[in-house]
């Protein structure tokens, strides 16, 4: 008959030291990043300097709430939505078919074994393009596209297009080579063309994470188009800019709450929807 001995647990994880030492090299890393940004939290507290915090912070109490300001403020609010729906509307028709041309799982030439030359070299020019787009942050394009269309909308919505296309085709494509191939080889091998594979094969079985990624997008996007109203580019953002250079703290508070509210019922929406979903 076995006897099972008990064994006290251990006093200490037996982890700490990596985890020490991994913590010290993080540690020395970001003290010259620090140092590199000129970081200084404490100016925050100098007496100057709190005086003038403080002063801003009072302005915004109490919020503008009469009725014009309020029509005025919900409407750009809806404008910011439209925006940033219109945006990733675009991004969408950019970043699909850029998708299935760099993505290898839909490649016949691979189904052999190794990739021929031509479909490779194509592949990771539309990856380098996708590399192109998403690097160049939405604030750069909302700068060139104001001074080409002029101040508004419009140059928010490209904006975010070219960007949001370079990020969603990437992580696109990592999603479907990532996920089960198995179906989409089997129907290439037996003649299916690449759209009947990608329908049938790769896009029932990775439809729910791509959706879920595309709200999660949609979401950054109106947080985006906010920030683009300051360069013009239409939206609250650019109503906040505005009362902000006319030293007005409660118009600026008024839309600070809106949009705080706005972010949250996108959040909402995008939760219900990835659980509609899911």
């Amino acid at each position: 008959m076995a006897v099972t001995v008990l064994t006290a647990p251990a006093l200490r994880d037996p982890a700490w030291t990596r985890r020490l030492f991994w913590a010290s090299v993080a540690a020395v890393l970001l003290v010259p990043m620090l140092v590199v940004t000129e970081f200084k939290l404490w100016v925050l507290v100098e007496p100057d300097n709190l005086k003038v915090t403080l002063k801003f912070l009072r302005d915004f109490l109490p919020p503008r709430i009469d009725v014009e300001f309020l029509a005025m403020v919900a409407r750009e609010a809806w404008r910011t939505v439209a925006i940033a729906t219109a945006g990733i509307a675009l991004a969408l028709l950019l970043a699909i078919p850029l998708t299935l041309a760099s993505t290898a799982a839909l490649s016949v030439s691979a189904l052999s074994g190794r990739m021929h030359a031509l479909p490779f070299a194509l592949r990771q020019s539309v990856r380098w393009l996708l590399i192109l787009l998403r690097s160049v942050p939405e604030l750069v394009w909302a700068l060139v596209f104001v001074r080409v269309v002029g101040l508004g909308p419009t140059a928010g919505v490209l904006a975010i297009a070219l960007t949001y296309s370079g990020m969603l085709g990437k992580v696109y494509g990592e999603i479907l080579e990532s996920g089960e191939t198995h179906a989409t080889t089997s129907l290439l091998r037996n003649g299916s063309g690449r759209l009947q594979a990608f329908f049938y094969g790769l896009l029932p079985q990775n439809s729910a994470e791509l959706t879920s990624y595309t709200v999660y997008r949609w979401e950054c996007a109106i947080r985006s188009s906010a920030v683009l109203g300051f360069v013009g580019a239409g939206g609250l953002g650019q109503q906040m800019d505005t009362s902000m250079k006319m030293f007005n703290g409660s118009e600026v508070s008024t839309m600070l709450l809106v949009f705080i509210g706005l972010v949250w019922l996108a959040d909402l929406a995008s939760s219900g929807l990835r659980k509609a979903l899911g």
